[in-house]
Parts: structure tokens; C-alpha cells; sequence
């Protein structure tokens, strides 16, 4: 089985059974609405990606249940719109024709960057029960192994509570390091630990650097919530900021690439800083 149909496989499973038994708040045909627009967009840039031979693209199912998962808005368009630059990007904000950016987190980030107070990430909607937590550690264990990202997670969770810890918790008087570790009971939480901080296409193929890459993402968000006060959009913020130069390092960089890759850094950014300096909210998912 291909790869990518055996994630959206993963994904569409989670999806049904997180509509069927946690907090999913969009119906079934909202659901299909937005699976069909995002196959319809995917294949029309696809159609239009010289760089590209046309094939049937599995990824882009995972890009849109991505984002149903981790975003909560009650306008179904700002899905589409969100989707629809995610995917552009996927095929035009290209190195030497490779993306840059997890598609559902660059989606996260764009919604954040334009409907700050209509769309919000959340971490709720799968709910917090332990037998979907074991599920989802299963099928995600299957894939992490198969792709060989599984050092990435199991580095990332001791490096996220110990900074946590050390940065945060110590600091804030406030602050009770309960208020870190809750967040692992979360299955979407954990959903996002396995499968966006995992993406093969911007994250490192080397032990060693995947190593690195989980530190720095735990490091990077950390810092946000030290300096900006504790939010969940400094995870997907850290991964957005770290996920290019993935790409780049692999890459043999042309001066003109240089070029626009400093200029693609400029822009994330500008959108990191236009995210930050709006004022927090404060999103509470009642079931």
C-alpha cells in the first residue's frame, strides 16, 4: 500500500471514529463538502504544476482532515480558503519543486494570519479517553515505523516537558506543571505529535537531526510561551518556523533559491509577528 493512502487511511479512521464518540463539531456534510473541495483544488494545481506528471494525490485527504481536526470555525468557506492556500503552497512555494511547509499546519497558520477571531486551533476535538489515545498510538506506531520518524516523537515529549519545566513552570508562579502534562491527554495532542511533527517532507531522515528537529520545535515553542504567555498555536508556530529549512538543508541551493528561500524567511516571519502581537484568546470546547 502506498504510503500516503495508508495515512489518509489512518486519518479518515480517526476522523469517523472521533465523529461517532468525541466532540467533532462539524456534520458529516460539512465533512464531505470540504474532502470533495479539497480533491477538486489539489488535482485542478496539480493540473497546472508543470513540475509535476498528473496522478491521483492521496495527501491532500490528510491535509484536509488535518485541519478539521485542529481548527474550530462556523464559517465552512474560511476551511476552503485556508485548504485552498495550503495546497498552493504545496505547488508553487516550491524549492528545486519541493514544499516547505506541513500543508495542514501552513492551513493552521493562514487562518490564524487572516481570521485570527473566526477560526481557532484547538486541541479538543477528539476528546481525552484512554482507549482512543491506545488506538491512536497503534496506528500511529505502524506508520511512524514504517516512514522511520518514530525518534522524533519519543525525543520530542521529554524535551517538551523538561523545557516546559525549566522555562515556564519555574518561572510562573501561576503556572502548575499539571498545566503542561494535561495537554498529552488530549488525543488530538497527540494526533499533532504523531503525524504533523512527523511529516517525512520537512522533517530530517537522520536519527541524529530528527533528534535535533524535536529538540528545537519543543525549544522554539517553549520560548513563545515564555515570552508571549502560554498558547497552543506556539506548537504548530514552532513547526511552521522550523519545517523550512528541512527542505533547504537537503537541497543543493542555486544563488537564486538562496534568494527566494530568504525571502519565503522574511515572510514566515511577518506572519509569525502578525500572529503574536494580536491579543490571546481563550477557546474552551464543552461536550
Amino acid at each position: 500500500m502506498p504510503i500516503q493512502l495508508h495515512q489518509n487511511l489512518n486519518l479518515l479512521f480517526l476522523l469517523i471514529v472521533g465523529s461517532f464518540m468525541a466532540q467533532i463539531h462539524l456534520s458529516w456534510v460539512d465533512i464531505v463538502y470540504i474532502l470533495a473541495f479539497t480533491l477538486f483544488i489539489e488535482h485542478l494545481f496539480l493540473y497546472f504544476n508543470s513540475q509535476r506528471t498528473f496522478y491521483f494525490s492521496y495527501s491532500a485527504i490528510s491535509t484536509a482532515v488535518g485541519v478539521i481536526v485542529l481548527m474550530y470555525s462556523t464559517e465552512l468557506w474560511i476551511y476552503f480558503v485556508v485548504i485552498a492556500l495550503a495546497l498552493f503552497q504545496k505547488h508553487f512555494l516550491t524549492i528545486n519543486g519541493k514544499h516547505l511547509f506541513n500543508p495542514s499546519n501552513f492551513a493552521l497558520m493562514m487562518a490564524l494570519l487572516f481570521f485570527y477571531y473566526d477560526a481557532h486551533v484547538v486541541l479538543g476535538q477528539l476528546g481525552e479517553e484512554l482507549w482512543l489515545s491506545i488506538v491512536v498510538f497503534v496506528v500511529a506506531l505502524v506508520m511512524l515505523i514504517r516512514v522511520n520518524r518514530w525518534i522524533i516523537p519519543v525525543a520530542f515529549i521529554p524535551f517538551y516537558l523538561l523545557l516546559q519545566y525549566l522555562f515556564i513552570v519555574s518561572y510562573d508562579p501561576v503556572m502548575i506543571f499539571e498545566n503542561i502534562y494535561l495537554r498529552f491527554y488530549s488525543v488530538t495532542f497527540m494526533l499533532f505529535i504523531y503525524f504533523m511533527l512527523t511529516d517525512p517532507p520537512v522533517t530530517p531522515s537522520k536519527w541524529h537531526f530528527q533528534i535535533l528537529f524535536a529538540f528545537f520545535v519543543a525549544l522554539v515553542s517553549t520560548g513563545l510561551d515564555r515570552f508571549y504567555g502560554f498558547r497552543v498555536q506556539h506548537l504548530f508556530i514552532s513547526v511552521f518556523f522550523l519545517s523550512m529549512f528541512v527542505p533547504l538543508l537537503r537541497e543543493k541551493m542555486e544563488l537564486k533559491n538562496w534568494i527566494k528561500a530568504g525571502v519565503i524567511f522574511i515572510l514566515v516571519i511577518t506572519v509569525i509577528i502578525s500572529i503574536e502581537i494580536k491579543a490571546p484568546y481563550y477557546f474552551e470546547m464543552q461536550g
